[in-house]
């Protein structure tokens, strides 16, 4: 019993075990609830009311973290009797000279969260490159965002370097993306045909949309071919590129077939000098 009554007292504030435990105990129980009714408006609520899947989870996110800040202003007192906004002043002055000493990164990465939350340059499912990796944003927490690539990889990513850094978004506004397939053809093939098989291949493909419809170039006049790129749109393999360029090359490879066009081996012309 004189364990539960011993306290501290810093100022105003006064600290006794008892108070310490209940008020852990109770912030404890409702970061555990801020985290359960995050998640429910999440997959429950915003989804109903049809928001998008990046979006529900930003505003989740920011209803969260205002929760967790009202709770903890709510029930600081209760931990620590004698708690008011004088002392929190003190805390947050306390804090802000730790940052500026060995927090920096750490609150770099925090605002650099809210203001992905808030702006959303990035959101959760969408595709985005930086420094020439592709994946997918799966979550957006407060200090890193973690991005899975095709190979089921994890790569945690500071906030910071998505607001400091150049990111490329392949789903910012939509979802469609074009992708350019290039093929070359011999010099003997009529290039109308080749561009009928090309189109034929890429309508033909699942994956492929109709609206913008697939388009064919004439790049350039190669040493060993007629070089051309097929470009089609996709809404739905624009996170796996490489399975859309497969599916793709091989009804080209089918449509050529049939159309009679052949693709070239390349070809060197070696003069061999006599010598006298």
């Amino acid at each position: 019993m004189e364990y539960w009554a011993y306290t501290i007292e810093v100022g105003d504030i006064t600290i006794t075990p008892r108070s310490l435990l209940v008020g852990t105990l109770l912030l404890v129980a409702w970061f555990l609830a801020v985290s359960w009714v995050r998640r429910f408006l999440q997959r429950r609520v915003f989804r109903s009311v049809g928001l998008d899947e990046g979006v529900a989870a930003a505003v989740a996110s920011l209803v969260g973290y205002s929760l967790m800040v009202l709770g903890a202003l709510v029930l600081l007192p209760v931990m620590a009797p004698g708690f008011n906004i004088n002392t929190l002043v003190v805390v947050l002055g306390a804090l802000s000279f730790g940052v500026g000493f060995g927090l920096r990164n750490v609150a770099d990465n925090f605002f650099s969260g809210l203001i992905l939350l808030i702006e959303r340059p990035i959101k959760v499912t969408d595709r985005i490159e930086i420094e020439g990796v592709f994946g997918t944003v799966i979550d957006i927490r407060a200090r890193s965002t973690t991005v899975r690539t095709n190979d089921n990889i994890d790569i945690i990513v500071p906030n910071s370097r998505f607001i400091s850094e150049e990111v490329t978004n392949l789903s910012h506004h939509d979802r469609k993306v074009r992708f350019k397939i290039p093929v070359g053809v011999h010099y003997g093939s009529d290039v109308e045909i080749v561009k009928q098989a090309l189109l034929e291949a890429g309508e033909a493909c699942e994956d492929v949309l109709r609206n913008p419809a697939p388009a064919v170039r004439l790049i350039e006049f190669g040493d060993s071919s007629v070089n051309f790129e097929l470009r089609v749109w996709t809404d739905t393999l624009y996170h796996r590129p490489k399975l859309l360029f497969s599916n793709v090359n091989f009804l080209i490879w089918k449509k050529f077939k049939e159309h009679g066009v052949s693709i070239p081996y390349p070809q060197r012309d070696v003069h061999i000098k006599e010598s006298p």
